[in-house]
C-alpha cells in the first residue's frame, strides 16, 4: 500500500475527521454526540471485509487510551486526596496555633489571622481582616512595633517585647516575631502573650 493510497484509507479519514471534531467539541455537548458519531464510523469500518482490520485495530487503540485515561483518573483521585489531606494537617497548624499568626500589608493592615490572633484581638477571624494591627498596641509600643517591622522587611526577621492592649482594655506584655513572607509582600507577625509580665 502506498503512501497515497494510506492517506486515503477509512481509517485515515477517521483520524482526521476524529482529530477535526475534537478541535471543534465544546465540552457542553460534546461527549455523548462524539462518541456516538466514533462507534457509527467504527461500526461502518468493521462492517467491511476490506476495513475491518483497521476497525480492529482502531478498537484496540481507543482501549488503550481508556486504560491509560482510568489510570491517570485514578493517580489524580489519589494525589487530591494526599493534597487534601496535607491542606487539612497545615489548616491545623496554622489555625490552632497557640500563638497568635497575623498576616500584614505594607501599611500594617491584617489580610489573614489564625483563630488564637483573633481570640486576642477580641474579634471573630472574619472581622480581623482589614484591621489596623498598630491600633492593638499601646502608644509606648508603636514605634517599637514600627522599628520591628522593618527590620523584618530588612533583614528578614525581627522580634522583641512589645505592649499589647486587648480589646477589653486589658494590657499585657506580648513577645512579637516578625518574618518576611517567602513570596514577599506580606509580613508574618507571631504574637505570644508573656505571662505575669
Amino acid at each position: 500500500m502506498s503512501h497515497r493510497d494510506l492517506e486515503s484509507t477509512p481509517l485515515t479519514d477517521l483520524r482526521f475527521r476524529a482529530a477535526s471534531r475534537l478541535a471543534g467539541v465544546d465540552g457542553a455537548q460534546g461527549g455523548a454526540a462524539w462518541a456516538t458519531d466514533a462507534l457509527a464510523v467504527l461500526h461502518a469500518l468493521a462492517s467491511s471485509p476490506d476495513t475491518a482490520a483497521d476497525a480492529l485495530a482502531l478498537l484496540h487503540e481507543l482501549q488503550v487510551h481508556q486504560v491509560e485515561v482510568d489510570l491517570q483518573a485514578e493517580e489524580l483521585r489519589a494525589s487530591r486526596g494526599e493534597l487534601e489531606a496535607a491542606l487539612r494537617r497545615q489548616i491545623e497548624l496554622y489555625d490552632f496555633q497557640p500563638v497568635g499568626c497575623f498576616s500584614l500589608d505594607d501599611h500594617l493592615m491584617i489580610r489573614e489571622a489564625n483563630l488564637m490572633g483573633a481570640r486576642m484581638l477580641g474579634v471573630e477571624r472574619d472581622e480581623a481582616c482589614g484591621l489596623a494591627i498598630d491600633t492593638f498596641f499601646t502608644a509606648s509600643s508603636l514605634r517599637a512595633l514600627r522599628d520591628l517591622i522593618a527590620g523584618a522587611r530588612e533583614r528578614g526577621h525581627a522580634s522583641g517585647t512589645l505592649k499589647w492592649r486587648h480589646a477589653s482594655g486589658l494590657e499585657q506584655a506580648v513577645r512579637m516575631e516578625a518574618a518576611l513572607a517567602p513570596s514577599g509582600g506580606a509580613c508574618l507577625v507571631a504574637l505570644m502573650r508573656i505571662e505575669g509580665a
